[in-house]
């Protein structure tokens, strides 16, 4: 979907997701790291006391060997959510592996709505999601119901099931979200609403298991 992630906040997370909390007028921005180095610059983030989030999805993997294993990978790869003030900007920054917050028009850091993480965080614990693709072509329809009511995105149609894609477009990334096709309505000017929406893109990173 290529509307901004919005949802209504409910279930609390465990504390390994969000780091210590910061106090004041402060704002989500996503922060661009390097490549596959996601957790280990959570870590940082999390002995400095900042607070952060990375959003996880479960994945099956196969070994050479025949063994299988579950891993969690990065649903966003190469972002993290940091929640600072805008002056914070610096000391983010100088954590390892933390490359830039990501800026709107004029270069200033642009901020994501608060319910756009709290959707995430429920919609991780609500649904299976998963990276796909940006999608710029396709059915564009409005989940109706659940977590993420009133999105809209595009339709993704799978042997496995019904599936709406979700696009962050401050980060140019998509998910996968699966939901009961009675959960979703077409949208009847056969478009999207950009409202806002920044696109800012960033080079592709590729999570390798």
């Amino acid at each position: 979907m290529r509307r901004n992630l919005f949802g209504d906040p409910r279930p609390e997370l465990p504390e390994s997701e969000v780091g210590a909390k910061v106090t004041g007028a402060s704002r989500w921005f996503a922060l661009y790291t390097t490549c596959r180095h996601e957790k280990r610059i959570a870590q940082h983030l999390q002995q400095r006391e900042i607070e952060h989030y990375l959003p996880l999805y479960r994945a099956d993997r196969k070994w050479r060997d025949g063994s299988k294993v579950t891993l969690e990978l990065p649903l966003f790869p190469g972002y993290i959510f940091v929640r600072i003030r805008r002056s914070e900007r610096a000391s983010v920054l100088s954590v390892p592996g933390a490359l830039a917050v990501v800026g709107g028009t004029g270069g200033e850091p642009a901020p994501l709505p608060e319910t756009a993480i709290e959707a995430l965080r429920v919609g991780l614990l609500e649904h299976r999601i998963e990276p796909h693709p940006l999608l710029r072509v396709g059915q564009f329809a409005r989940i109706r119901s659940g977590t993420f009511a009133g999105m809209e995105g595009v339709v993704v149609r799978r042997k496995s099931g019904f599936r709406i894609v979700l696009t962050l477009e401050q980060i140019m990334q998509s998910v996968a979200i699966e939901l009961d096709e009675d959960d979703v309505e077409p949208l009847v000017s056969g478009k999207i609403r950009q409202g806002s929406l920044l696109e800012v893109g960033h080079g592709l990173c590729i999570q390798q298991a």
